[in-house]
C-alpha cells in the first residue's frame, strides 16, 4: 500500500508515499504480534529502524506518535524501512498483539522476534529504535549480532542497569541517547554521568523538549537526530515535500 502525500510543508498529519504492509511477527513463545512494515516507494532501503514503543500500561504503542511519524516520513525523505509492532497484550488502531504485559522481561521474545523479521525480509542496516520503556528493551534484549546499534529517545534507565550498559560498551556498537531537555525521568547531565560508562555512546541533549516530545518542533529534531546517524546522506531533512 502506497501512503497519500500532502503538498507544500510536511505537517503532523502528513503521510508521504511508501509501500507498507501488515506484519505478523512470530514470538519463539507461540505468540502473533501485530506490525507494519514501511519501505521506501520505489527503491531498496539504505537501513532499518525497528521501533520499540513506550510502556503499554500508560498507552505506549506502535502508533505512538513519534514512531507513526518515523514510519509516516522517514521511507521517502531518507530512503528507511521502519518496522513498528505491538508489543505481547498491547492493542493499537492495527490489532492487539496476542499475550499480556511481561514488565520487560517476556518481552526479550517480542524483540528476537521483530529481529528475526527483519533479517529474513533482507533489511540492511538494522536499528533498535526504542522510546522510554522501548529504550529499556533495547539496551536489555537487543545487543544481539543482528543489530547495527540502538538510538534511545527518553531513556529512563530503570529497567536497564550498569550491567545491560557494560555490554554494550563491550559490544563497540553504537548507542545514541537523544535526552530531553525537561525529562521526567533522566535529564542529559545525569544522563551523559550514566552512558559514559560506555566509550562509544553519545548523549544529545534536546533543548526544550520533553520525555514526549509533543510538538513538530521537537518531532523534527528526534528525526533529525535518527537520520543523522543512520543515514547521513539524508540529513538534514527538508521541511517540505514536493
Amino acid at each position: 500500500m502506497t501512503g497519500h502525500a500532502h503538498a507544500g510543508e510536511i505537517r503532523a498529519s502528513t503521510v508521504l508515499p511508501a509501500r507498507r504492509s501488515a506484519a505478523t511477527l512470530r514470538t519463539a513463545d507461540g505468540l502473533d504480534l501485530v506490525g507494519e512494515l514501511a519501505r521506501p516507494a520505489a527503491r531498496d532501503p539504505v537501513a532499518t529502524l525497528i521501533c520499540l514503543h513506550p510502556l503499554p500500561t500508560q498507552g505506549g504503542m506502535m502508533d505512538s506518535h513519534v514512531l507513526r511519524k518515523a514510519a509516516n516520513r522517514l521511507p521517502a525523505l531518507a530512503d528507511l524501512a521502519v518496522l513498528r509492532f505491538n508489543t505481547r497484550g498491547t492493542a493499537s488502531g492495527h490489532g492487539t498483539s496476542e499475550g499480556e504485559f511481561g514488565g520487560g522481561d517476556a518481552e526479550r521474545y517480542d524483540i528476537a522476534a521483530a529481529v528475526a523479521y527483519a533479517a529474513s525480509a533482507g533489511l540492511p542496516a538494522r536499528w533498535l529504535l526504542g522510546w522510554s520503556f522501548g529504550t529499556e528493551l533495547a539496551l536489555k534484549w537487543g545487543n544481539v549480532p543482528e543489530v547495527t546499534g540502538a538510538l534511545l529517545l527518553s531513556p529512563p534507565l530503570r529497567r536497564a542497569g550498569d550491567s545491560d550498559l557494560d555490554a554494550w560498551a563491550a559490544s563497540g556498537k553504537p548507542l545514541i541517547a537523544l535526552v530531553p531537555q525537561f525529562d521526567d525521568y533522566l535529564r542529559p547531565d545525569e544522563a551523559r554521568r550514566r552512558f559514559a560508562r560506555v566509550p562509544q555512546a553519545e548523549v544529545v541533549a534536546a533543548a526544550g523538549a520533553k520525555h514526549l516530545w509533543v510538538g513538530e518542533p521537537y518531532v523534527r529534531i528526534a528525526l533529525n537526530e535518527i537520520v543523522k546517524r543512520v543515514n547521513p546522506a539524508a540529513w538534514p531533512l527538508p521541511t517540505e515535500w514536493k
